[in-house]
């Protein structure tokens, strides 16, 4: 499977968006292409550029 490259994620989101369960801010993982709230335990996908920041899309952090 092949990583699409034309629909990179702006990092400028990171100033604007927080997580959806604790309200924290989250970091971003371009390898993975997540959003992660260490807070809540949650990394948040990134698909064709989106954040989809619902938690039942969430995959939860190892501990």
């Amino acid at each position: 499977m092949t990583e699409d490259t034309g629909h990179l994620f702006d990092r400028r989101m990171l100033e604007t968006l927080i997580c959806p369960q604790t309200h924290t801010t989250l970091s971003y993982d371009a390898e993975a292409q997540e959003l992660v709230s260490k807070a809540a335990g949650l990394a948040f996908p990134i698909r064709n550029g989106i954040p989809i920041m619902l938690v039942d899309e969430a995959r939860v952090l190892d501990a």
